[in-house]
């Protein structure tokens, strides 16, 4: 009976002990904030014509909301709003009916999308006026960063269509490099009935904060700053800078001084987190760039930390 009595103590103690090291993990779910990804890219390479992309990378493969899935699983992402991918521009239309389809069907966390769109082109108009009022498409984005000239954004042709997704109840998403940013400010001004949304933290460089770089951190920050002061950037994503850090030997410290001074300048209730995976792969799986992220902002308030992650995208999106 002794034995018995000592078996069943041992069971016992083994059992708390099990249950006392799982507790925390327990109380991290708890915490664990939902998470509404406002960038995901997905390309189906069969498909799609992505030019941009340099055969042999990493990028240089289908990235399907299967791998979206696999690659974020127990980050409680709960809702996500796609990205367009740069795609060529004959298969916008293509793209789009993607969009809502995927939507439609609501088997997966995509609710709604940015999709691509020339705003200074002839057709510009007829593709994009059939989208008022769908509750999928969001609004629209034309990368600035790439290959794009200086100052397109000005042309008056590029301006009309900016006025004109205003007028269709529909955003855009200012992507462009971060010495251009006062070319941002001045479209703005231009469109002042059209919403906007900063991607990518103005694009801010881990590089900037060399002692070598200082004044370009100095012209992104002013950037921003001026930016921000304008009333239809509704949102700045945080997102994409993770590309910008030394593949294997970044740390959380080299995004911070870009995550907190986006954050201090523009205040907790116009930001957004935004995955910006796959490219973040390049650097970073989805699950270190997010962990990173977390670490950064955990002194913030729970409050703030929600707004970041969850509540700021459903205002700006209008989710339910």
């Amino acid at each position: 009976m002794r034995g018995a009595e000592n078996r069943r103590q041992f069971l016992a103690e083994t059992a708390a002990l099990t249950l006392a090291a799982l507790a925390p993990n327990i109380m991290e779910d708890r915490k664990m904030l939902p998470i509404i990804d406002t960038h995901q890219h997905l390309w189906d390479l069969k498909k799609f014509r992505l030019p941009w992309i340099k055969p042999g990378s990493v990028l240089a493969k289908d990235h399907l909301m299967s791998d979206y899935l696999k690659a974020t699983e127990g980050l409680n992402i709960v809702k996500t709003i796609y990205m367009e991918v740069d795609l060529d521009p004959a298969q916008q239309k293509e793209e789009a009916d993607f969009v809502i389809e995927t939507c439609k069907r609501g088997d997966t966390p995509m609710v709604a999308g940015v999709i691509s769109g020339r705003p200074n082109s002839e057709g510009f108009a007829k593709y994009i006026a059939p989208f008022k009022g769908n509750r999928y498409i969001k609004g629209v984005r034309q990368i600035l960063h790439a290959q794009t000239p200086a100052g397109l954004c000005l042309e008056p042709q590029f301006t009309k269509g900016i006025r004109l997704l205003g007028e269709l109840g529909l955003s855009f998403d200012l992507c462009m490099r971060p010495g251009e940013l006062g070319d941002g400010v001045k479209l703005m001004d231009a469109c002042p009935d059209t919403r906007f949304t900063l991607d990518h933290c103005g694009n801010g460089e881990v590089s900037m904060f060399s002692d070598s770089s200082k004044k370009s951190a100095d012209v992104w920050k002013h950037g921003m700053e001026e930016l921000a002061k304008r009333k239809n950037l509704v949102a700045c994503k945080v997102s994409g800078i993770i590309v910008s850090a030394t593949p294997v030997k970044w740390t959380a410290d080299d995004l911070a001084p870009i995550v907190n001074h986006t954050l201090d300048t523009f205040g907790p209730d116009r930001l957004m987190f935004g995955g910006d995976w796959p490219v973040c792969t390049q650097v970073a799986t989805y699950k270190e760039w997010l962990t990173a992220l977390q670490a950064i902002v955990k002194e913030r308030s729970e409050e703030q930390q929600r707004k970041l992650f969850h509540d700021n995208a459903v205002r700006v999106y209008g989710l339910s």
